[in-house]
């Protein structure tokens, strides 16, 4: 289950945070903002690999992490709907839609 994993990770980077020299609160914060598997991984990676002497230099990562993911994802929504107007545009309104 996703909720599981996002647990788990979650765990992991609090952990993580915590072997860096932070307090946990700041761990479970991060954690809870980033949210989604591959943010928590992504940061959990950060962490191991650059073990963050400040929590600035923590929370600056989080931040970009979040503003990166932000951009995935408004990207792939225009893709979508892009696609839907680009259909509509070339094979029109079904005769239900158009009444």
């Amino acid at each position: 289950m996703k909720s599981d994993r996002i647990s788990e990770l979650s765990g992991r980077l609090t952990e993580a945070v915590v072997t860096c020299g932070h307090p946990a609160e700041l761990g479970e914060l991060v954690a809870a903002s980033l949210g989604t598997e591959k943010t928590l991984e992504r940061m959990l990676q950060y962490v191991k690999r650059t073990r963050p002497r400040s929590a600035e230099e923590l929370v600056d990562e989080m931040l970009a992490i979040k503003a990166e993911f932000e951009g995935y994802r408004q990207k792939k929504i225009s893709q979508y709907y892009n696609g839907k107007l680009n259909r509509l545009m070339n094979e029109g309104l079904d005769e239900e839609e158009q009444e």
